[in-house]
């Protein structure tokens, strides 16, 4: 029998930690000892406290907590919602703390963000889910929070790209990796809290945006005439985190259960799935594991539209953001037909830096769009605008220069635009991959107008510019 970890519970946001005393009597029910369960609970409607804040402040509280004081003590956690950024931002920070984690269970997690967090800021946020104790943080709803739980926030992708695509991704099989575990109830809220619930949801986050599995797509659309024929020929390539060692991350869907009931009503399955995952040690006992909730799960998951997430950044050939862009899928038939597809019906802005954008599609909305069949002749077209006169962004198959490269075509409309293969990179990488999010990263050419071979508005050599 697996020897019992300390367990560490760690709530979402606008939340406490008496919400976990439910599973806590689940773990005494089942062999735990009072001592070795660890609710803890910490500030998320403050404004000037980010989510590294809570990390940090996560770590001296372990360090004064009898039974986890030694920071070589390992221990599990079980983590909902916000406390999923809590302890991978925790986890990611020193590279000393990853042989410490054991395994973590993930109850409804805000893995990339929630899209009820853009709408927590405002009046309406504050008198609902805002601090109502007194003192000089009254009625805040935790700006920073907020912007790091936003769909497509800068935070999420920053610790994405540190935690997952980075050359070896923390969440492995090796001995200094915990093992993840991720369950998200099936259904929204009920009364008038259902207003607020958005498709492909429990209520709070969407399933596409709790698993791990994660891959990236870049696209480099910047013309550059050093540029070598490898590099063109690969202008769309991948990422792919399970290519590269990382566990398989999905979510597992819980029928009957939403983002309040899987923490405050834990029963059956769900709770069966827990304890086993916590016994977890070796890989082949993570296999089972998996195997375990695949059918414990099969037909809550067959019942589910299939949702994918798509978290689209787009710059420019100095990394810069390019805050202001549209960008379009479309299929090109024999006979140079267009046909847009829709891609944007459902896409928010992040409102810091609106070059991060996320968009939100129903495959089975695609699918029987398509007939039931990917078209394999996708393509990816931009605009972008500096919003002056002075500067523009251009790329490859522009339909704004002419042909031969001498100037600018003035009919022309979109600056760039690319066929996308049917797989990318070398690990066989597809577009679409459901109940996941697909990290994009877009690169774009930024020149002073006009473009091509003419005078530029910007700099000139001469004493009579007038300019």
């Amino acid at each position: 029998m697996a020897k019992k970890n300390p367990v560490v519970l760690i709530h979402g946001y606008s939340d406490k930690g008496v919400s976990f005393l439910p599973w806590r009597n689940v773990l005494l029910q089942n062999g735990y000892a009072d001592k070795d369960i660890h609710i803890c609970s910490y500030r998320s409607l403050t404004n000037e406290v980010t989510i590294k804040d809570i990390a940090e402040g996560f770590d001296r509280a372990l360090r004064k907590r009898p039974g986890l004081e030694d920071v070589h003590q390992p221990f599990d956690a079980i983590v909902h919602s916000t406390g999923m950024l809590v302890i991978r931002s925790w986890l990611s920070t020193y590279q000393e703390r990853r042989g410490r984690l054991k395994r973590i269970v993930a109850l409804a997690p805000a893995t990339h963000g929630s899209p009820l967090a853009h709408k927590g800021r405002g009046f309406l946020g504050a008198v609902f889910k805002g601090n109502r104790e007194s003192g000089p943080d009254f009625l805040e709803a935790g700006d920073l929070v907020l912007d790091g739980l936003e769909l497509g926030s800068r935070f999420t992708w920053d610790l994405t790209h540190k935690d997952l695509l980075c050359d070896e991704p923390f969440y492995s099989r090796g001995k200094e990796s915990p093992y993840v575990f991720i369950l998200c109830g099936t259904e929204g809220y009920g009364g008038i809290r259902h207003l607020a619930r958005e498709e492909g949801s429990d209520g709070t986050v969407r399933w596409a945006g709790c698993s791990l599995d994660t891959r990236k797509i870049t696209l480099n659309l910047a013309r550059d005439p050093a540029m070598s024929a490898d590099v063109k020929a690969h202008r769309a390539n991948s990422r792919d985190i399970e290519a590269i060692g990382a566990l398989p991350m999905p979510f597992w869907p819980i029928a009957g259960k939403n983002h309040g009931t899987i923490v405050s009503e834990p029963d059956g399955p769900l709770v069966d799935l827990v304890l086993r995952a916590l016994s977890v040690e070796e890989p082949d006992e993570f296999d089972k594991w998996q195997e375990a909730a695949d059918a414990a799960t099969k037909e809550a998951r067959a019942k589910l539209e299939r949702w994918q997430q798509f978290v689209v950044r787009v710059m420019d050939e100095r990394q810069d953001p390019v805050r202001d862009f549209h960008i379009e899928l479309f299929t090109r038939g024999a006979d140079g037909d267009r046909r847009a597809i829709d891609f944007d019906a459902d896409v928010h802005l992040y409102r810091a830096d609106p070059s991060f954008r996320c968009f939100h599609i129903s495959h089975d909305r695609l699918l029987k769009d398509w007939g039931g069949v990917v078209p394999d002749n996708l393509w990816v077209r931009l605009i972008a605008s500096s919003g002056s006169e002075l500067v523009g962004f251009h790329g490859v198959n522009s339909s704004r220069i002419r042909e031969d490269g001498t100037g600018m075509d003035p009919e022309g409309v979109w600056d760039a635009e690319l066929p996308l293969p049917e797989t990318f990179g070398d690990h066989g990488v597809t577009l679409f991959h459901p109940f996941t999010t697909t990290f994009v990263e877009v690169t774009v050419n930024r020149d002073p107008m006009p473009f091509a071979t003419d005078p530029n508005r910007i700099c000139i050599f001469g004493l009579d510019w007038k300019g």
